[in-house]
């Protein structure tokens, strides 16, 4: 039964592992489509900035033609002032002069003013474009990190599985010295993982193996402690108490099973527990007579 668990455990753990190569290369396709976006987003800026300096080289002109005309009209008014009282057909010619001077400063004005609108536009245009650019870089950055996590992860997952599968097989052997380095090796790298408190639970059993029985009580505490609701605690409280009946500690050894009842009198450790304590609460045989 045991053995089939761990079958099934071992297959449960690799599926993982297997769909992991699926999300990697979707992510490169996707690293692939942001990085050809990036350039044809670095092309676009580029025209847009050519745009953005041919814009402001216009607006300086047109500034520089205000001011003359401006400059102009201030003339053509004190030349108008002086003249007026001496040649009316100067005076007419200088209206008409001045007119045609502030309309064509209106025309100018007015085309600063949409050349002003066309640079902020543009401006908005260019800041957007590189807020986006450096959005996409940083999905570019996520992206690559997040397949480097995934590898690592993938790697320290499948060393730490051999740790645990050569335990196993040391068991097999019944080598349990030899396995205890390894559940403890796995142990270091995975202390949350889906097989930790099996780990747990063999380091136990194979300190129980070689008869060194407070190791397997600190071991067997360690699953029920660590993780209280896994399907390992009941087999660890009933090796538990068989280790401190071991050890002679009857009180503790009945304090231990009798939990187990308590907490899973269902299960198949619940009755093996009832059995023992029967032992356990007998009197010692009284010795014969004469003797």
């Amino acid at each position: 039964m045991k053995r089939l668990y761990v079958a099934i455990a071992s297959a449960a753990l690799f599926l993982p592992a297997c769909y992991i190569p699926q999300q990697i290369d979707s992510l490169e396709r996707e690293q692939k489509t942001l990085r050809s976006q990036t350039v044809a987003s670095r092309s676009d800026v580029d025209a847009i900035r050519t745009n953005l300096a041919d814009t402001r080289a216009n607006l300086d002109q047109l500034h520089r033609e205000v001011n003359a005309l401006k400059e102009k009209v201030e003339e053509v008014r004190y030349q108008f002032d002086r003249r007026i009282g001496q040649v009316g057909q100067s005076s007419r010619d200088g209206d008409q002069r001045i007119k045609d001077l502030e309309n064509r400063l209106a025309k100018v004005t007015e085309e600063l003013k949409s050349q002003a609108a066309q640079l902020n536009a543009r401006d908005e245009e260019l800041r957007k474009m590189r807020d986006s650019m450096q959005s996409m870089a940083a999905d570019t950055a996520s992206v690559r990190a997040a397949n480097e996590a995934r590898e690592k992860a993938a790697a320290e997952s499948a060393a730490a599985r051999r740790d645990y599968d050569e335990g196993l097989r040391l068991m097999d052997r019944k080598d349990y010295a030899g396995a205890i380095p390894k559940f403890r090796e796995f142990l270091k790298k995975n202390p949350n993982g889906e097989l930790s408190d099996n780990a747990q639970y063999w380091l136990g059993e194979c300190y129980y193996a070689i008869k060194d029985y407070e190791q397997a009580i600190l071991a067997f505490d360690d699953v029920s402690r660590k993780w209280p609701k896994g399907n390992k605690v009941p087999a660890a409280l009933l090796k538990q108490g068989f280790a401190f009946a071991e050890l002679g500690d009857k009180a503790q050894a009945r304090l231990m099973l009798q939990d187990l009842v308590t907490r899973f009198p269902q299960s198949d450790e619940a009755a093996k527990a009832r059995q023992r304590l029967k032992t356990l609460e007998s009197p010692p045989p009284r010795p014969a007579a004469g003797k």
